[in-house]
């Protein structure tokens, strides 16, 4: 496994999010083939905070649930993906996607890893996220 170097590409990327990200990393590896790019892990140390890893040649986001950061810590695991913006400037999308009508799940915010993130709901029950790195 990598350590991250880069930001990630410009791009749209299903992000799975689970409960035991090592031991999915291990089956997407036996199961499809994955190759890992690199994985970070949370400041707990143990769960992945965020990982990249290409399956048939397309690259797929991943990290642990973190209830804690937007649920609530007694909140079921997700269910389903989230799909994942990395775009030039998060704001911008981001007020784009409130105005049309989107759901705010997790306010956009600087986080400790270095992105500008947040995540919200489309009017489908569908999650997504987006992300910037942030601007110095």
């Amino acid at each position: 496994m990598a350590e991250a170097t880069s930001t990630i590409p410009v791009g749209v990327y299903p992000y799975l999010t689970v409960k035991g990200g090592k031991a999915a990393l291990e089956f997407y590896t036996r199961a499809f083939g994955a190759t890992e790019e690199f994985r970070n892990y949370g400041q707990d140390g143990e769960r992945i905070m965020h990982a990249r890893f290409r399956v048939n040649g397309a690259a797929i986001l991943l990290s642990d649930d973190f209830p804690e950061f937007h649920r609530g810590a007694d909140a079921p695991p997700p269910t389903g993906i989230t799909i994942h913006l990395e775009v030039d400037n998060a704001d911008t999308w981001w007020e784009r996607a409130v105005a049309a009508g989107a759901e705010v799940k997790m306010p956009l915010a600087d986080q400790f890893w270095g992105d500008r993130y947040g995540q919200l709901k489309d009017p489908f029950g569908h999650s997504w996220s987006i992300g910037a790195p942030v601007k110095k």
